[in-house]
């Protein structure tokens, strides 16, 4: 059996925060159960157990909300412990955590450091932006409660990531994200376009983020990276670095540049598993690990379909000099058209300006790795 990777949701959509551009909750609310609950420790061990049977290499437990610090300490001191007790095979086994880091205190902080888990952390930039979006439940910013936690989590040696989210106001401030970032020292940085509800019609929320002001983020953001390339500081932008992988000849890790989809094994917190993150919908469920083997789910007529239609290759694609680059971006940013078939991504125009502004620099810094004077050292938490 191969690898698995999956994406556990054990608290559900439940979240301490009420983050105006949520994606997962717009998501749900127009499910028919918009919350699943918290998971049990009954079916995690149902999760575990299936998952270690069936890996080889290597099992990976990520787990997002939500906020999945919600469900407790003790549930992932159950799931190590479970951890132990199933993996006969001696599979390698990686835990990640994506949070918004507003539990996290140095009980938390001890127990991921001694346990090797590899965090995501939500954090959009300097205060001024970051609080404009991620606010709690009383319209209050989480910006100085996350800074002060990662502090605890560096205290105690805990390996994470930044993963912040480009939107309309952020996507003017590419310059002084990347500053606020490097002032923090923090170099190991990921970044998503903001993702509207909807599928049809795109860019008519507050937040959406156009594809001229994604341009605009993009090439300010490169230039930023690239100069402190050259001046022999090494940041690691996990979009750049796939690009970076494909033009060395290596297949991307992130899903969104394969040119096709692939299972995700979503999990949420009543053990119910989706294809995607994105794909959450009633109409996608595939089936409960409470209830089948994961290669019924593998082979289930959802998954099947999911994965089909993903291989619907738009004909501008197979001629555009950057496909071998951009191999058509996300499903999810590709609009529906006609009878289901796919289209264009919403930002094809902004990924074919950005290679002709970066792609020579690109290949520039590729040849640098390929030739061992420049090594980016990779760490990504989903």
């Amino acid at each position: 059996m191969p690898p698995i990777n999956l994406l556990i949701k054990p608290a559900s959509s439940n979240c301490n925060l009420k983050c105006s551009y949520c994606f997962y909750n717009s998501i749900t609310n127009l499910k028919e159960v918009s919350n699943m609950g918290m998971m049990s420790e009954e079916t995690l061990e149902v999760i575990v157990k299936k998952a270690l049977e069936y890996a080889d290499g290597f099992c990976t437990f990520a787990f997002q909300g939500g906020e999945p610090t919600l469900r407790g300490l003790d549930f992932f001191k159950k799931l190590i412990e479970l951890q132990k007790k199933y993996n006969t095979k001696g599979v390698q086994i990686n835990n990640a955590l994506q949070t918004n880091g507003i539990l996290i205190d140095e009980e938390w902080a001890k127990f991921f450091s001694q346990n090797k888990f590899l965090l995501g952390i939500s954090l959009d930039g300097p205060k001024e932006i970051h609080d404009l979006n991620r606010v709690d439940m009383n319209n209050k910013g989480s910006f100085n409660k996350i800074i002060n936690n990662i502090k605890i989590l560096e205290k105690y040696k805990v390996d994470y990531n930044i993963l912040f989210v480009i939107n309309a106001n952020s996507g003017r401030h590419a310059k002084k994200i990347y500053q606020f970032f490097k002032k923090q020292n923090f170099i190991y940085l990921q970044f998503i376009a903001c993702l509207d509800a909807g599928f049809e019609q795109l860019g008519d929320e507050k937040f959406s983020l156009t594809p001229d002001r994604y341009y605009e983020f993009l090439v300010t953001f490169f230039d930023s990276w690239l100069m402190d390339i050259k001046n022999g500081r090494l940041v690691s932008v996990r979009y750049f670095d796939n690009i970076l992988g494909i033009m060395l000849g290596n297949q991307p890790e992130s899903c969104d540049m394969k040119g096709r989809c692939s299972l995700q094994f979503v999990v949420e917190g009543d053990g119910s598993v989706y294809p995607c993150d994105f794909y959450v919908g009633d109409e996608y469920i595939i089936g409960n690990f409470n209830d089948l083997s994961i290669e019924q789910m593998i082979d289930s007529d959802i998954s099947n379909k999911f994965i089909t239609e993903s291989l619907d290759t738009n004909e501008q694609c197979l001629s555009c000099k950057w496909g071998a680059l951009c191999r058509g971006g996300c499903k999810r940013h590709r609009q529906v058209v006609g009878d289901g078939d796919l289209g264009l991504n919403y930002y094809c125009n902004t990924y074919k300006r950005f290679f002709e502004y970066a792609a020579d620099d690109l290949y520039k810094v590729a040849q640098l790795i390929r030739s061992g004077r420049l090594a980016i050292k990779e760490q990504y938490s989903n």
